[in-house]
């Protein structure tokens, strides 16, 4: 199983913010921050529900680049509602359109899922698997 995951970013604060209201549509929360200072090399973000925050964001640095290729991310939602509400958030945070909010059968018949880029280009998705 997985505990938690993250990925590096090239503008921090630009992130941080689109992921605080994507990730808002479905329930997830910037939970915590930690700075460079106390990390000693990088800010760090993480997002999740309370308390636990297991999605996290860091600055990259020069000597560690943003990304060498895209990465993809589908967040659980509980409902279509909240895929939809993500999509539309995310949009309004600065994504760019990877796949509008509906059914994906070909994964499996009550497949609904929004696709996104970040401001890195990193394919994020929100799905719910949920029949209506």
């Amino acid at each position: 199983m997985i505990d938690h995951s993250g990925i590096t970013v090239s503008d921090y604060p630009r992130s941080k913010s689109f992921y605080t209201q994507a990730l808002g549509a479905i329930g997830y929360q910037l939970l915590v921050e930690v700075p460079a200072a106390v990390t000693g090399t990088t800010d760090v973000a993480g997002f999740g529900e309370a308390p636990k925050p297991d999605f996290w964001l860091s600055r990259a640095t020069p000597e560690k680049p943003a990304h060498q290729q895209p990465v993809h991310f589908a967040f659980r939602a509980g409902s279509r509602a909240q895929v939809d509400a993500f999509y539309h958030a995310a949009l309004a945070a600065g994504g760019r359109d990877n796949g509008a909010p509906g059914l994906r059968p070909h994964y499996h018949p009550d497949y609904y899922g929004a696709f996104v880029l970040d401001p890195d280009g990193h394919n994020i998705e929100a799905v719910c698997h949920a029949p209506l």
